[in-house]
């Protein structure tokens, strides 16, 4: 039984085989810790969807057993499901400041009142049921990234987080190197390492790069006004732009709900500095010359209801993009959001505008470490065993390769799935019985992990609708008048006809029925008209019965 007791299971609930949904738990004996709690933007192929979550399932059975959620930084693809899970579980959250204070605007979104923040810093160590955490400074695309030291009874897991090398950072220290190597001497049994830019070679551009590039910028529009689109939450990115800007005698005007919030704050707890009177309201811009002005905006994505977009579009009154102006995107495109952004993209050359984006310049660099950084991590950790994370599949195997090329058993490397449950001893690594997981569906304020509504939505949105209207005899069920026949998003040739015969296939169906029930009545009505409707257009839209009886 205590051997049992001490077995390290490592549980994934997101983060594995997909980009984004970092969510990752460890449990040994009554203890459950979280690291990470993200969510992922839906795709084109879950349309109404707002975000989707990890499914929460597997810990809202064992809540009495979860100790805290530990996050490693800022990012929403880390920390964007954590009201919702906050909702459902009354647990104390570890995170360092700003990321702290991202956390806290999502909260407010949420009004959710009274939970439990903690700050640490780089070197906190704290305890948590079995499990002791050190918090270990890393760089990476926003500020207060960090990897976590988890001591347990198996062993130390080390958890990467995000990061890269950057040996010139911006603010703040490099990444810690020399405490790492520190842990990797002491031993390290599992490894969970981020693997999104495997499959690039060399090593990550320091973020002073980027400054040096819109310093070029700057020097070379000189007459220009200037629209810089990048992250709300890459605030040394927008250290460097506020620093240019005073540089070159410009305001600067915050435009997008996310960028005044995350400018507003980081200044208030000194992650952002700049003076009040270089900063302009974007209401007041028209009264400044374009020469002297800098919009600092989002949209870097392409979000439908982002500043640059509208921008873009035209439909935002407060900024007209003209031949005058040099817009940056200060951003690569996130999978899935390319078309987005190249639209947007697109439709700011048709305004007349300069366009400067990633595949011109080098106004973006990766927050995430290339091949060579990935090597040295794991040549100063030497685990006993790897599980890679934060990736596709594809990533995922390029990076046990790796791992398997630096002398690596490949029998202690193994490729998670969402659901997957590791069990971790001293002797071995093993998939143990996998357990419910997946993906929650945010519409709104209803939330779902039902694939039918989607099938339903998708096929709605491919094939239309038609409403089939019924008058029946409350008593015998007898159709008392025509069928009438609705329909959207549905087009055929010759509709009307097509409607008529529909109609007809309907009533003289109903006609053979004798003394049918309410759902016998709607059962013949809707395979009539489905099978009347695919004979002349072969389509097959969503047909909904709507029954007035009389």
């Amino acid at each position: 039984m205590k051997k049992k007791e001490n077995e390290l299971k490592v549980l994934f609930l997101g983060g594995v085989g997909e980009i984004g949904k970092n969510m990752t738990a460890l449990e040994c004996g009554d203890d459950i810790i979280i690291i990470d709690c993200g969510s992922i933007f839906p795709t084109e192929s879950m349309p109404g969807i707002d975000l989707v979550i990890p499914d929460f399932t597997y810990l809202m059975e064992r809540k009495d057993k979860v100790r805290g959620v530990l996050l490693t930084h800022g990012h929403e693809d880390h920390i964007g499901s954590l009201p919702y899970l906050l909702k459902e579980l009354n647990v104390p959250v570890f995170a360092t400041k700003l990321t702290l204070m991202l956390v806290e605007n999502k909260l407010k979104e949420h009004r959710l009142q009274e939970v439990d923040l903690n700050c640490v810093k780089p070197g906190t160590k704290l305890t948590l049921g079995c499990f002791e955490t050190e918090f270990i400074n890393v760089n990476h695309s926003i500020a207060g990234a960090v990897a976590l030291a988890i001591r347990t009874p198996q062993g130390v897991v080390f958890h990467s987080g995000d990061f890269k090398m950057d040996h010139t950072p911006v603010a703040g220290e490099p990444m810690d190197l020399k405490r790492i190597s520190e842990i990797g001497k002491e031993g390290v049994t599992l490894f969970l390492c981020e693997s999104t830019n495997i499959e690039r070679p060399g090593y990550t551009m320091s973020e002073r790069v980027v400054g040096q590039t819109l310093d070029g910028i700057f020097a070379e529009n000189v007459t220009r006004r200037l629209i810089i689109a990048t992250f709300a939450s890459n605030v040394h990115r927008l250290q460097q732009i506020l620093d240019l800007a005073k540089k070159y005698g410009r305001k600067v005007a915050f435009s997008g709900r996310s960028m005044i919030n995350v400018a507003e704050a980081a200044l208030s707890i000194g992650e952002l500095s700049y003076n009040a009177e270089d900063v302009v309201d974007i209401e007041k811009i028209k009264k400044i010359p374009d020469k002297e002005l800098v919009i600092l905006c989002t949209g870097s994505q392409g979000e439908p209801m982002s500043a640059l977009t509208r921008m873009a579009s035209g439909e935002f009154n407060r900024v007209k993009v003209d031949g005058n102006d040099t817009v940056i995107l200060s951003a690569s495109p996130i999978p899935g959001n390319e078309k987005s952004v190249y639209r947007v993209i697109n439709n700011l050359y048709r305004l007349g505008a300069e366009v400067i984006y990633e595949s011109l310049e080098n106004v973006h660099v990766s927050g995430h470490a290339c091949k060579e950084e990935l090597k040295l991590l794991h040549t100063l950790l030497k685990p006993k065993y790897f599980m890679p994370v934060h990736g596709e599949y594809r990533h995922l195997k390029k990076h046990v390769d790796l791992a398997v090329s630096l002398g690596l058993n490949p029998a202690c490397a193994l490729i998670a799935q969402i659901g997957s449950a590791v069990s971790v001893t001293q002797k071995q690594i093993k998939f143990t019985e996998s357990f419910h997981a997946g993906a929650t569906l945010v519409d709104g304020d209803s939330m779902d992990g039902n694939d039918e509504i989607l099938a339903d939505r998708r096929h709605m949105a491919e094939d239309g609708l038609l409403v089939l209207a019924l008058t029946l005899s409350a008593g015998s069920g007898e159709l008392l008048a025509p069928p009438k026949i609705l329909c959207r998003g549905f087009l055929a040739e010759g509709l009307d006809k097509l409607l008529t015969e529909g109609a007809f296939a309907v009533t003289t169906a109903l006609s053979s029925l004798s003394k049918a029930t309410r759902e016998e009545v709607i059962v013949t009505a809707r395979r009539a008209l489905k099978n009347c409707v695919y004979r002349s257009s072969k389509q097959n839209p969503v047909i909904v019965t709507a029954v007035t009886e009389i």
